[in-house]
């Protein structure tokens, strides 16, 4: 605990921050290195089904191929999708690295402990700038390490955006070779980006549910069910509350305990004996009375959702894998998927029709699937290439031409239609030589002046640039030049400009008498070199 009385997490290299590496590991590295600075552009690499013009991409259905922290910057960071994503996501939910020590196919799962919290914190900082005010977040995990998660989850978002945490029962059969207990369940943590802001859908109501209905006094109302009398309150707490009523078998005079009292004041418990509304048992043998709820009562559009979700609610692991099969023709299964049901109930309870869904650890692409069939927006990220042709894509080009007739597609009535992007987050624009920070040899042309406008906080590529003009923000212009900046270059920018215009001229060098000439012709303005320029302005990390 800090000076600030705030209860935290620590651990080791908690002050810095992780880059992926090439091998698909972690590498240790200070907050204000490039590497972590650097915003990435996303490329196209190719579509499905319908999409959205070019200059309109932002608005599609995204398959995102990279590492997820520099996903999330992109999408933070680049307004083309910032204006898009930026607290418009209705629902993140992931399901990361459980960091158990096993080793599956498509993924490590056995991150040192230190490099695990800060590969979650790094992510959950972006996604929580992403999230709409009244959009939650979803973090699927097992034992290993959800008691650190949810510590560190109260870190990033407040305790009181903490909403519940559900326990999934994902398989119904024991495993003999357990070493101590045979784990049944995994748990997803819920928190919202705003307290009181997110109001979770209902579940429709189930025939197990109707099964609590009983008529135990053949009352005309039909069937009804007992609900607790008493309220977890004190009689210092809530003294109104803490009064005598007749029991009427016996005619005794009974109170509530004092340390829980009765659920409702007397005006209330009149009404109840009026409307005969209390059961003290079938032969009055109950001390303390039940509120009758009756079958006919109930809400119209579900109930609220439970903390418990049962296979038989949301099905279990060995489905997950069916459908995978089923999916890729009998062949080698996704080693860790999620059934299409449990999907289907997060993202029910989660959003409405049209609102965005976000998976930045993509896996085998069941919320993307799903999300699709159930007429939600979606992005998901993959870090593995290989992963995601070989599961990711083929199982949502299956969904868009309609040739995927498993999982939820009855369910919700999904035929086919839609589309989506499939794009790749790009390498960086520096590279290390001899101690210094260059640019890579891939940035020229076009793709430098992309590179260079993500640098620039605010600033957003033109559509149809006119070089060397291609972005702007307000009032402020940004010209670029692959090449040396001379003050010739500079006096044809300044030309170009209104009176109360000013521009940003970023350069891979320039003349003095340019730089000289610019702060004399145009006060406001800027000339600056890339990349060390970029660097020091990107030396700036999100905490």
């Amino acid at each position: 605990m800090g000076t600030s009385g705030r209860l935290g997490l620590s651990w080791i290299n908690k002050d810095r921050a992780l880059v992926s590496t090439q091998e698909g590991g972690y590498e240790w590295v200070d907050r204000n290195d490039f590497r972590v600075a650097e915003t990435r552009l996303l490329r196209d690499v190719t579509s499905v089904g319908e999409v959205h013009d070019s200059g309109e991409r932002a608005q599609d259905n995204l398959l995102i191929v990279g590492d997820s922290v520099d996903a999330l910057r992109a999408l933070t960071g680049i307004p083309e999708f910032s204006d898009e994503y930026q607290g418009k996501v209705k629902l993140v939910y992931i399901d990361p690295p459980f960091n158990t020590g096993q080793a599956f196919a498509q993924y490590d799962d056995g991150l040192e402990h230190s490099v695990w919290l800060t590969m979650m914190r790094d992510r959950l900082l972006l996604i929580r700038d992403l999230l709409a005010p009244d959009g939650s977040v979803w973090v699927h995990l097992d034992d290993a390490e959800m008691a650190y998660c949810k510590v560190l989850m109260d870190e990033v978002f407040t305790r009181p955006n903490f909403v519940a945490t559900v326990v999934w029962e994902k398989t119904t059969s024991g495993r003999n070779d357990a070493r101590a207990f045979s784990t049944d369940q995994d748990y997803i943590l819920v928190y919202s980006r705003n307290p009181d802001s997110f109001k979770p859908r209902k579940v429709a109501h189930t025939a197990a549910a109707d099964k609590a209905y009983k008529n135990q006094d053949n009352d005309p109302r039909g069937p009804w069910r007992e609900v607790d009398y008493k309220c977890p309150k004190t009689a210092d707490e809530r003294p109104n509350l803490y009064y005598p009523i007749i029991h009427p078998y016996t005619g005794e005079e009974i109170w509530p305990r004092r340390e829980r009292v009765w659920a409702y004041g007397r005006e209330e418990h009149e009404r109840h004996i009026a409307e005969d509304l209390l059961f003290w048992g079938r032969t009055g043998n109950y001390s303390f009375p039940k509120l009758k709820k009756f079958l006919t009562d109930r809400s119209a559009d579900g109930t609220p959702p439970r903390t418990l979700w049962p296979t038989s609610e949301v099905d279990q692991s060995r489905t997950a894998k069916t459908e995978s099969k089923k999916i890729f023709d009998g062949g080698v299964p996704f080693s860790t998927p999620k059934p299409e049901r449990f999907m289907h109930r997060v993202i029910h309870l989660a959003t409405e029709p049209g609102d965005i869904v976000l998976d930045c650890f993509g896996g085998s692409g069941t919320t993307a699937a799903v999300a699709h069939k159930m007429g939600r927006r979606w992005v998901t990220v993959e870090r593995e290439p290989g992963t995601v042709e070989s599961f990711v894509r083929p199982r949502l080009t299956k969904v868009v031409y309609g040739e995927d007739p498993g999982g939820v597609t009855e369910l919700v009535g999904w035929e086919k239609g839609g589309g989506f992007r499939h794009m790749e987050v790009a390498p960086s624009m520096y590279e290390r030589a001899a101690g210094r920070v260059l640019l890579a040899p891939w940035v020229t042309g076009e793709t430098f002046s992309e590179a260079a406008c993500a640098q620039l906080d605010g600033f957003a590529m033109d559509p149809h640039p006119e070089p060397p003009f291609v972005g702007r923000k307000g009032r402020q212009l940004l010209a670029v030049i692959d090449g040396l900046a001379t003050d010739k270059s500079v006096q044809s920018i300044i030309d170009q400009l209104d009176e109360d215009e000013r521009v940003v001229i970023v350069a891979k060098s320039y003349l003095r008498e340019a730089a000289d000439l610019l702060k004399t012709l145009s006060p406001g303005s800027r000339i600056k070199k890339a990349p060390q320029d970029l660097l020091d302005m990107k030396g700036r990390v999100r905490r």
